[in-house]
């Protein structure tokens, strides 16, 4: 997946200015910046929930407007920071949803479509809860099931906006983790907007920072998780522990900076 040269604006707001980025299959990127940045605009452009206003996202070598709704659905998994669906379906019907890309209209799902809902249900681990309504799920196992109707879709690339807002510390580290076995058992092309820094650093191949609709830096979480990065695009102070014998970052004791 490729921009190129891409403007996005709504009205007269220009939101993303003359973006250029490759996304390397089987590899996971997080898009971190502020607020107001354009780190969900840029998804959603991805994602052909909105076009862009000058410039061009590719994948697989075509523009993707050239793509059919239904054939791009085949290929790629959107999930929105706000999921929406009736309370009283079951887990097992809300995965179900993810295969309508494959089925022409009214189609029923034949065997090997509930072969790929099993399995999309015992990745995410929820067996346990299959014939539980979603009201009834934990706001950790909603995601849980929303992430598996996305790979009941069976596709190359998942695209996740903010997957772990809202949810506690126990259950952000279930969903961090589940985004990283996926991405390594499956070979799923993963691209995510986070908040959190370390988050990010933890399960990501490359990071995308945005600043102002802008492109700030892009590359590992070692290259661009610097304290000049930290300073111009988040306006804080905090110390980077790179002491680590693998590729592990992490910053702690944030402070804010004078304005």
């Amino acid at each position: 997946m490729e921009t190129k040269n891409v403007y996005i604006g709504y009205q007269d707001n220009e939101v993303i200015s003359d973006l250029n980025l490759q996304f390397e299959a089987g590899k996971i990127h997080s898009i971190l910046g502020p607020n107001g940045c354009g780190k969900s605009t840029l998804l959603k452009a991805l994602g052909k929930q909105i076009q862009s206003t000058a410039g061009e996202v590719s994948f697989k070598n075509s523009d993707i407007n050239t793509w059919s709704r239904k054939a791009f659905a085949r290929e790629l998994a959107f999930l929105m920071q706000v999921h929406e669906s009736n309370p009283e379906v079951t887990v097992r019907q809300l995965i179900e949803y993810g295969r309508f890309p494959h089925k022409r209209k009214f189609e029923r799902l034949n065997q090997e479509d509930q072969a790929i809902v099993d399995q999309a249900i015992s990745l995410t681990h929820l067996v346990d809860l299959a014939e539980r309504t979603v009201d009834r799920l934990s706001g950790g196992e909603r995601q849980r099931a929303w992430i598996a109707m996305a790979l009941a879709q069976q596709p190359a690339v998942l695209l996740l906006d903010e997957p772990t807002s809202y949810l506690d510390i126990h259950h952000q580290l279930e969903i961090i983790e589940l985004i990283k076995r996926l991405n390594v058992e499956q070979g799923i092309t993963i691209i995510l907007v986070l908040h959190d820094i370390n988050q990010a650093a933890m399960i990501s191949d490359q990071l995308i920072v945005l600043q102002s609709g802008s492109l700030y830096d892009f590359g590992t979480p070692r290259k661009v998780i610097t304290h000049s990065m930290l300073r111009d695009v988040f306006k804080v102070d905090a110390e980077i522990d790179s002491s680590f014998e693998d590729e592990s970052i992490s910053v702690y004791n944030f402070q804010l900076l004078e304005e």
